[in-house]
């Protein structure tokens, strides 16, 4: 199968560099938040770039859920991600939690429809069995 879309991004000098995509249309340096030893400074991090992506890839896969179960997802809904790091042995592993915000749906109903975007949302897919996902509404 070929892919529909593929991005393209480059980094430079590990957590403490850049990164950019092919386009230029990202383009951001990178900071080490103290938590892990760094200077905490004002760039980014991998962390907050995989939140900013599963949050908004979540919110997508919601819209496809809701169409799905012919449910109405009010425009003014969000979806909060925490990617946090942590150590695992020798290696690091992700820990993530996602929170829904879904006015006008009942608390089992938009549970409901965070377990049916977590099946479709392609970063789901690709950490399922890897990392730990907590899906929760507020």
């Amino acid at each position: 199968m070929s892919n529909l879309y593929t991005a393209q991004a480059v980094a430079t000098g590990g957590r403490a560099g850049t990164v950019r995509s092919e386009d230029g249309r990202l383009n951001l340096n990178l900071s080490v938040p103290a938590g892990l030893g760094g200077d905490d400074g004002p760039g980014t991090n991998p962390e907050q770039l995989f939140a900013a992506g599963y949050a908004a890839c979540f919110l997508g896969a919601l819209g496809v859920a809701a169409r799905r179960q012919k449910l109405d997802l009010d425009p003014a809904s969000t979806v909060s991600a925490q990617v946090g790091l942590r150590r695992e042995g020798l290696s690091f592993a992700l820990d993530v939690e996602l929170e829904g915000h879904f006015p006008g749906l009942s608390p089992e109903q938009a549970q409901a429809l965070m377990h049916a975007a977590h099946e479709v949302c392609p970063y789901s897919v690709a950490t399922k069995g890897n990392v730990d996902v907590r899906l929760t509404v507020r």
